[in-house]
């Protein structure tokens, strides 16, 4: 009796032993993934979206593809019904909330201040949906877009007669054709492009970002897409009608802008090359305040060319109907500007003229002495948003000898779009060395992969014109890095760094921007917006609804929106889109349901407006 209380006691203790490490088992397991989520920030929440909303890797409601049906599916179920926003009047078809005309005609003319940005206060604020045009489709895949735009989306033809003879746009039957002509490429932006190409290192990746300025309808920018140039074209709203939406609907980079009382929303060292093809740009006005501009946001050794008036004046002043002293005093002042810059002609034949910066301060000592040189006294050369003008020359960085590149060399494209940029190497990003850059650009390829799987149309054509809402070290925009698309990456000015020099360092365009007011575009001018960390950044800065109005504003009918936030702003954004017209899923992280961010996904249906909506 006793051995057999021995051995039944034995089992025991051996069944408890194994059921103690099973438990222990399942408790560091569980451990381990709930240090993995991050902070075991919501966890629960979300368990419970998981369930919500099926599963969270597969999109079965969700349909990219475009159809102009009409409206498409219902959102997701919610508990709450969402608030439903009615649209906007037809008459707000193409507002442009910090371009309205009718403010801008209560600012001062002088300096084009009237033209700048004049944002409406809070209480005059839309709160509709803006909506498209009777007919609206879906632009033309590129290439054929650069070429071609349906009529009904941008219903304008003053263009066509005003600019008939210069070749910028015609009009045949149901579409607009783009023939690549200018005002001063009647002939096409090709042949134009080749006579830059006989001074500009465009074949080698040397030119990569430039900087056009009254850019028309970008056909400059459209062309030199082709040589794999990517151009931040920009012009004021409607000095020629439309000319800035034609380009979106182009698929060209482009936003509402102009040379006026405040500075241009780049960084320091930021274009390879700045352009000017009968901009109208006073250059030698306000003591060369504007071409000091243009020297802040150009890269030590790139380029600035001048095409038109006054160049060439003594041959042209006839046929441009204009004194030949006053153009002849306005060469005057550019050139002294120029050399004040310490710029080197390199180049002007015909109505053409190329200069090229120096590449640091050693090799222009001699304006060191000059009493004319006022250099700017802010630290911060990158800090633009709203702030004045000045006729100051923007000091180069440091250079470690005379023959050395102000700031950094930079590396040829495409080699320059995953090379370390010389604002990170240096240091000078806060928070940022060369392994977490290196750590972060393989976190957003993942992330991309994980965008592909959701969404099978990204990359395939479907959409050219993209937005990343708060694009950080342009991690983003260069895992999508395609000649089908281009992505214009937006640095808030309320970020923790100011990183959008880094984004021109390898080889992409940007923008500084406040989300807390509307973007300088026309509406329906973004195939995809990408909102990462959005609006936990904007928390308690301005309300989410002015925000997703704002981006219902820029998107196109059927477009797609990828969020990516913490659950718990995302059940928020989920909630108020209910009521957008918008359908959306909620789907998991790439590294499993138990991590607190997620990525919501949304696609806005196909409507148009009509003149009894409201407001």
């Amino acid at each position: 009796m006793a051995l057999k209380s021995s051995s039944a006691d034995g089992r025991t203790r051996s069944s408890i032993q194994i059921f103690i490490v099973v438990g222990l088992c399942c408790f560091f397991y569980i451990l381990g993934a709930w240090q993995r989520s991050g902070f075991g920030k919501a966890d629960n929440l979300a368990m419970e979206i998981t369930k919500s909303t099926g599963d969270c890797n597969v999109i079965p409601n969700l349909n990219f593809e475009t159809h102009h049906g009409g409206d498409a599916g219902s959102s997701d179920d919610s508990d709450s019904k969402p608030k439903t926003f009615q649209p906007c009047h037809s008459r707000f078809t193409d507002y442009t909330p910090c371009q309205d005309q009718k403010r801008a005609m209560t600012f001062p003319r002088e300096n084009m201040i009237y033209r700048e940005r004049h944002c409406p206060p809070q209480e005059e604020k839309l709160h509709c949906l803006i909506p498209a045009p009777q007919g609206y489709v879906t632009p033309f895949p590129w290439p054929k877009s650069r070429d071609y735009v349906p009529f009904a989306n941008a219903p304008y033809k003053s263009l066509t007669v005003e600019k008939a003879i210069q070749n910028w746009v015609q009009y045949e039957g149901n579409v607009f054709r783009f023939p690549g002509g200018g005002t001063q490429f009647p002939q096409g932006a090709d042949k134009y492009i080749d006579q830059l190409a006989s001074v500009l290192p465009f074949t080698n990746g040397t030119v990569r970002t430039a900087l056009d300025t009254g850019c028309g309808v970008a056909s400059l920018g459209a062309y030199l897409w082709s040589r794999n140039v990517i151009t931040m074209s920009f012009a004021p709203r409607d000095s020629h009608e439309a000319q800035v939406q034609f380009a979106l609907e182009r698929g060209v980079p482009a936003v509402i802008g102009v040379f006026g009382s405040v500075k241009l929303p780049y960084p320091s060292r930021a274009f390879d090359m700045a352009h000017c093809s009968r901009c109208l740009i006073p250059w030698g006005a306000n003591d060369g305040m504007y071409l000091m501009e243009v020297d802040r946001v150009l890269r030590p050794g790139g380029y600035w060319v001048l095409s038109g008036p006054p160049i060439n004046w003594k041959n042209n002043y006839i046929s441009w109907q204009r004194p030949k002293e006053e153009l002849q005093e306005e060469q005057r002042k550019i050139e002294e500007t120029a050399k004040l810059l310490c710029w080197d002609k390199k180049y002007e034949k015909g109505e053409m003229a190329i200069w090229q910066k120096r590449v640091n301060a050693d090799s222009c000592r001699a304006r060191q002495d000059d009493s004319r040189a006022t250099f700017c006294k802010s630290a911060d050369v990158d800090d633009v948003w709203y702030k004045k003008m000045e006729a100051c020359i923007t000091p180069y960085s440091d250079s470690g000898s005379s023959d050395e590149v102000a700031g950094g060399a930079l590396k040829v494209f495409p080699e320059r779009l995953y090379a370390i940029p010389p604002r990170v190497a240096s240091g000078s990003i806060p928070g940022v060395s060369v392994e977490t850059y290196q750590d972060y650009n393989n976190e957003w390829k993942k992330h991309v992969n994980a965008y592909k799987k959701i969404n099978k149309l990204i990359d395939s054509g479907r959409y050219r014109n993209i937005m990343d809402m708060n694009a950080g070290l342009g991690g983003f925009a260069a895992a999508l890095e395609s000649p089908k698309l281009w992505v214009m990456n937006v640095v808030p000015t309320i970020a923790e760094r100011s990183t959008l020099g880094v984004i021109y360092e390898r080889g992409l365009i940007g923008i500084y921007h406040d989300w807390c007011e509307a973007f300088s575009t026309y509406p329906r001018t973004y195939d995809l917006i990408h909102a990462s960390g959005v609006f936990s950044l904007y928390r308690d800065k301005c309300d989410m609804e002015d925000i997703l109005l704002e981006m219902d504003r820029l998107l196109r009918p059927e477009g797609a929106v990828i969020f990516r936030d913490e659950v718990d702003v995302l059940v928020k954004v989920r909630k108020m889109v209910g009521g957008m017209k918008w359908d959306t899923k909620m789907v998991d992280h790439e590294d499993g349901p138990l991590v607190p961010e997620k990525i919501l996904v949304a696609v806005k249906q196909y409507w148009v407006g009509n003149s009894t909506s409201a407001q």
